[in-house]
Parts: C-alpha cells; sequence; structure tokens
C-alpha cells in the first residue's frame, strides 16, 4: 500500500535519523580521543614517518656502499694511512648482490610512498615495503660478514673503505625501520587503527622531502667528484657538512668551477633542509604535542579527582545540587558549582601544558645530550690512528653539533666520516627541536623576566607601573570575592562583548572570509524576518527568528577565532552563553552529573562512557561535567572548532524545523483551497434541488 502523503516525510526521518546518528559517533570519538593510548598513536603516525623518513636516508647510504669498493691496501711508510691506501677490487658477486639489494630496497620505498600518497592499498603496499626492507637488510649484512671474515689479505696490511661504513649503516636502517612497519601492521590488524595513514599534507610529503635533500647531497657529490677530482665518498662528506651549516673545511673547493657552483648548491640545499626540519618539526611538536597533551590532561583530570574525594567536603562539590537545601547546605548554587568545576578544569589544563612542555624539553634535550656523548664516543674510536682523547672527541662533537665548525678537529678515517653523515643528519634536527622547546619553556621565562625587570626600570610599557600594581591588587582581591550574581551573568551575550576586544590574533582564511559572508546574508534575512513578525504581532514567529539571528551571529564571532595562535581559550561565561543557544542551561542539574575518575573498565572492554537514561524523547540528551570525560574541555579539538561544530549542528536542526513548518503550512493551504471549489459545488447543486422541488 503506497500513501502518497507518507513517502517524504518517512524519507526526511530516515535523513534525520542518519544525522543523529553522524552526530553521535563524533561526539563519542571526541570522548575517547584522550583515552586512546599514546603507544598507538606512534605506530599509526610516528612509526609510518620515521620509515619514511629513513628509508630513502638508508637507499642514499646504499647507492655510497656501491659506488667504491670496500677494500684498501695501507702503505707502509710515515704518513701513510687507510684514507689514501690502494684500492682491492671486489668480486663481482659482491657488487651484484649489493645491486640486487639496492633495487629491493628502492621497490621497498616506492611501495611505502605510493602508500602514503594512497595510490596504493595498505594491506598491498606494507607487505611489499616490509619485505623488500628487510631482504636488503639480510643481503647487506652477509656481504659485510663476509667482507671482513673472508676476504683477508694475508701478509699486508689491509683496511676497509668508506662504502663497508655506509653498508652497515644501511643495513641497520632497513632492519630498524621495517621492524617499526611490523608494529604498524600489528596495530592496523588488531583494529586500533584503520589501516590507512591518515597524514596531513605536510606528512605526506616529508618523505618526498627527504627523498629530495638526499638526492639532491649525492647529486652535488658527484658534480664535485668530476669537478675538483675527489673520491665520490670524500664528496658527500663536504656536501654534508656544506648543506648543513657546519663548514669543517677539511675539504674545501679548489677551481673557480666548484667555488661558483657553491652559491647556488648551498642555498638551494639549506632551503631543502629547512623544508625536511619544518616538517620533522610539525610532526614531533604539534601533533605529537596535541596528542600526548590530551592524555596528559586525563592523567592529571584523574589525580585531581581522586585529591578531592579524599579531601572532606571537596567531594560534595562535584556532585548536582538538586534541592535548595543541598544549595544551602553548600553555600553555593547549581551555576556557582558548574563554574567551580570549570574553574578546576582550566587549572588541570593549565598545569598539565606545563608539565608537557617541560617534559618535551627534557625528552629532546635528553636525545641531544645521547647524541652528543655517543657521537663523541664514536670519533674517538674511529680516530684513534689521530690520538684523540674522549674530551677532543667531545669538543668536536659539540662545536658540529651547534654547527660552529672551527676545522680544528676533523674525520679522516674511513669510519669517521660516515659516521659523521649518520650522525649530522640526525643531530641538526634534533637541535631545531630542542631549541624550540626551550622556546615555551626557558627562552619565554627569561624574556618575561627581563620584560618585567625592564618595564620596573628603565623600559617603558604599554601600562603604567601605578596601573599595573591596581591590576595585581585586584586580581588578588577578585580571588577571594564571593561569585555574587551569577544567576544574572546572561544579561548580555560573551560572544557579542568580545566583539570589543582585538581578535586580529589569527589569521582568517579565504574559505573562513566566504562562509561569514553567506553568514552574514542570512543573518540580515533572519533579523529582517524577526522585524516583520513582531510588525504582524506572531511573538511566536519573532523569537524563532530572533534565536536564529543570535545563532548566526554566535556562527560568525566564533568563525572569527579559527586558527588564532595559541588557540582561543573562552571563559565560562561565554561557554555558559553557548550551551544556552545550544538548548542545555548550566543552572539545570537535570542535564549535569558528579565527574567519573575512572571511565575505563576491565582489561579488554570498552571504555564506559556512562549514557544517560532514555527518556523517550524525541533529542536525547546526554548528562555530562565539566571534569568528565564528556567535558568539550577534554580531547584534541580547539575549543572555537567544538562550539562553530555544535552551532553549526543546533543552526542546521532549527532551519529545518523552519523548513518543516513553512511547507506544511503552504501544504495546509493548499489542501484546503481544494476544498472550497468542491463545496461551493455542492452547496450551488443543493440550492439547485430545493429549487426544483419548491
Amino acid at each position: 500500500m503506497n500513501d502518497p502523503g507518507l513517502d517524504e516525510p518517512i524519507q526526511q526521518h530516515s535523513k534525520d535519523v542518519e544525522q543523529e546518528r553522524k552526530n553521535e559517533i563524533d561526539f563519542q570519538e571526541d570522548e575517547q580521543a584522550f583515552l586512546d593510548p599514546s603507544r598507538w598513536w606512534f605506530a599509526s603516525t610516528a612509526f609510518p614517518l620515521l620509515a619514511g623518513t629513513f628509508g630513502p636516508m638508508a637507499s642514499a647510504f646504499s647507492v655510497c656502499a656501491l659506488s667504491q669498493n670496500w677494500r684498501v691496501i695501507v702503505p707502509h711508510g710515515p704518513g701513510g694511512n687507510e684514507a689514501e691506501g690502494f684500492v682491492v677490487k671486489d668480486p663481482g658477486w659482491l657488487l651484484a648482490i649489493n645491486s640486487i639489494s639496492l633495487v629491493i630496497a628502492l621497490i621497498a620505498n616506492v611501495a611505502l610512498l605510493l602508500n602514503m600518497a594512497r595510490r596504493l592499498s595498505f594491506s598491498i603496499a606494507q607487505p611489499i615495503t616490509i619485505v623488500g626492507w628487510f631482504i636488503a637488510s639480510i643481503l647487506l649484512i652477509a656481504l659485510v660478514v663476509t667482507a671482513t671474515y673472508s676476504l683477508e689479505l694475508p701478509g699486508e696490511d689491509r683496511a676497509l673503505t668508506q662504502a663497508f661504513y655506509y653498508a652497515i649503516l644501511a643495513a641497520g636502517l632497513y632492519f630498524i625501520i621495517a621492524t617499526l612497519m611490523c608494529i604498524t601492521v600489528y596495530g592496523a590488524h588488531k583494529g586500533h587503527y584503520p589501516q590507512e595513514f591518515k597524514l596531513t599534507m605536510s606528512q605526506r610529503t616529508l618523505m618526498l622531502q627527504t627523498i629530495s635533500f638526499m638526492v639532491y647531497m649525492l647529486g652535488g657529490a658527484a658534480v664535485y667528484h668530476r669537478v675538483e677530482g675527489w673520491k665520490f665518498l670524500d664528496a658527500v662528506y663536504f656536501t654534508n657538512y656544506t648543506l648543513l651549516t657546519v663548514g669543517i673545511g677539511s675539504l674545501a673547493p679548489k677551481t673557480h668551477t666548484g667555488r661558483a657552483l657553491l652559491f647556488p648548491f648551498a642555498i638551494g640545499g639549506i632551503v631543502i633542509l629547512g623544508l625536511v626540519v619544518g616538517s620533522i618539526r610539525s610532526l614531533v611538536l604539534e601533533r605529537g604535542k596535541k596528542k600526548l597533551g590530551s592524555r596528559m590532561v586525563e592523567k592529571k583530570r584523574v589525580q585531581m579527582l581522586r585529591k578531592m574525594h579524599k579531601k572532606e567536603g571537596q567531594h560534595q562539590k562535584l556532585t548536582p545540587i538538586e534541592s535548595a537545601e543541598q544549595a544551602e547546605q553548600l553555600g553555593m548554587t547549581e551555576r556557582q558549582r558548574r563554574k567551580f568545576e570549570f574553574e578546576l578544569m582550566r587549572q588541570i589544563q593549565d598545569q598539565a601544558t606545563s608539565r608537557q612542555k617541560w617534559n618535551a624539553l627534557f625528552i629532546s634535550g635528553s636525545a641531544w645530550l645521547v647524541l652528543w656523548f655517543v657521537g663523541a664516543f664514536v670519533f674517538w674510536k674511529a680516530e684513534h690512528q689521530q690520538e684523540w682523547s674522549y674530551f677532543g672527541a667531545l669538543y668536536f662533537a659539540y662545536t658540529s653539533l651547534l654547527t660552529i665548525g672551527y676545522g680544528d678537529f676533523t674525520n679522516f678515517s674511513n669510519s669517521g666520516k660516515p659516521a659523521f653523515v649518520f650522525w649530522s643528519l640526525l643531530a641538526v634536527p634534533a637541535l631545531t627541536i630542542v631549541i624550540s622547546n626551550m622556546g615555551d619553556t626557558v627562552v619565554k621565562g627569561i624574556r618575561d623576566l627581563t620584560d618585567y625587570l625592564g618595564e620596573f626600570t628603565i623600559l617603558p610599557g604599554e601600562h603604567p607601573t601605578r596601573q599595573k600594581a591596581k591590576r595585581l591588587l585586584t586580581s588578588v582581591r577578585s580571588k577571594f570575592d564571593k561569585d555574587e550574581g551569577a544567576a544574572n551573568m546572561m544579561d548580555h551575550p560573551p560572544g557579542m562583548i568580545g566583539e570589543t576586544e582585538k581578535q586580529d590574533r589569527g589569521g582568517s582564511h579565504r574559505e573562513a572570509m566566504a562562509t561569514d559572508c553567506i553568514a552574514g546574508a542570512v543573518e540580515k534575512e533572519e533579523l529582517e524576518d524577526a522585524t516583520e513578525a513582531a510588525k504582524r504581532g506572531d511573538e511566536l514567529a519573532k523569537s524563532a527568528h530572533e534565536y536564529h539571528y543570535q545563532l548566526i551571529r554566535e556562527f560568525r564571532n566564533v568563525l572569527k577565532h579559527l586558527g588564532e595562535t595559541p588557540p582561543r581559550q573562552y571563559t565560562y561565561e561565554e561557554w555558559a552563553w553557548f550551551l544556552k543557544l545550544m538548548g542545555e542551561d548550566e543552572d539545570d542539574q537535570s542535564l549535569h552529573r558528579k565527574a567519573p575518575i575512572n571511565v575505563r573498565s576491565k582489561k579488554g572492554q570498552e571504555p564506559d562512557m556512562q549514557q544517560a537514561a532514555s527518556d523517550g524523547s524525541k533529542q536525547q540528551r546526554r548528562q555530562w561535567s565539566w571534569l568528565g570525560n564528556r567535558s568539550p574541555l577534554m580531547g584534541e579539538e580547539d575549543e572555537p572548532a567544538w562550539v562553530l561544530e555544535r552551532l553549526s549542528i543546533t543552526l542546521e536542526k532549527e532551519l529545518r524545523k523552519q523548513h518543516e513548518k513553512k511547507k506544511n503550512s503552504s501544504k495546509g493551504q493548499k489542501e484546503g483551497d481544494g476544498m472550497k471549489p468542491s463545496s461551493s459545488s455542492g452547496s450551488s447543486q443543493t440550492l439547485e434541488q430545493q429549487g426544483k422541488e419548491g
């Protein structure tokens, strides 16, 4: 049975249900973002990016291992050293296996690159990548062992060339990154994340940037090998410390051609290196900091709640106030209690952010120290013929790490030069990350202290000293004042008050500007409709249009806050206003709950999100707390983005209701108009019949 009047409403209802389901999924993802263990973020994002970075580097080292014979005979007499030894030709099978290893590794790199670019599926690319790198590593390890123990030169002093040590580095890198990718595949197989790389544009291009830098360095080495007559691997050593701006000076161009080529070569390489370091910094300092920061906030939240439950009288402030007696006993209203929760959550965020910054500085600083001391140890052992002391090696490593490069210490051994190339490629990005982390902690503290002392001594500040002292006294006094008049705090919308402040802290994008223009047109239309409804005396329509006007206005205000640095944080009054626009009242305790301490239950079970009981209404709302897992202050999403998304959902629902109302009213009007002719026709027929009978 087909009822033509029900098809469209049923379709519309199904769309509404689907949209509600999508919004519910988004909410659950936001709630559980901070619950995901950080180790799986490393497996899903950090490990593939490490493989994409070190894979091309390992292949470049394989090229270096193939470019030169592996053995030399050290000449006798004064001044004889392994760097000037007589080359011993490698057997053909060694070159063949070395070439096969390089080809297989290149295929593995291409498969990973295509997978990151979403040109090849995860299930096809990862086996090729992992198996290829393992095979390349095993082949190189077999060649290294064979060259060390089987191809000896009896009766003569022999040494191994730089190519041999590059093969060791390549074999080790292949094995490590293949193992990391095995962990990535295992996590995807267990369902901890989807079988695809959800990477940003800068992260996806990191591998291409690394390939570009390594090709640029090796290409420059080939040019200087030809122009200056150097050995190819010596030229690689030269291009490495040139592009990394270390400037050791053991090798320098002697010809006019070589010196002229240095001008474009150096600047081009430094630009490419800056792109690589920028992408690594984006990975470590932005995405990694955001993910690990959410986990740190969750841990700090749990610690704070446990402390409050142990203190007498404090845990009662976490329970919603349901009666006047409870409010009188506690000495605060429900809104004041919610504000207490909000301010406590802000305190948790500040403490977690500060701790995260110092932890990041400690980790990056420790990595830098390890590179310094371990690198010095390697150089001390490698340059034993120069009789370096460990302190001298520390001095050399330190001046190289800071890209000072005096040149009084330099590598001459065949093992020291490849070690320096690999070590410096790790050290320079590590130093960049340390400096960035110092900018958020140590440097910021020194800058603030300097500005503070300067403004109180000889340097003029933005505000007089008396005004600063008065502001400080006012802020201290306000902490001890009671929060009165909280029930009337929504007399003026905070979003509109915020318009008087400076809001140019972040750059606006072209899409945001276009959205703002569209929203402005709709806002004007809603205001005109509200005015017309007021003239007609339709108070209900007037209230609806004014509500839509407020929603669109706040939508435009929040849109300006996107992309600000640092991200915008709203006050409690602003949050209360936004929630009121979304249909939630901070005075209504029915939507509030006591903050749960442990969100997860037993191991292997789903997290206990403590869903609110269904009341059978069309739109179910869930209870939440500012200190709970459902708080909008939890998770990785910035506050303007969260508010903007929820305002848009609310506005979409309201406009859909308005559209349905207009549609139903016009439909009813058409049906009424259709019934009028039939009624007049029937009455005329009745009159005619009565006339005949008369």
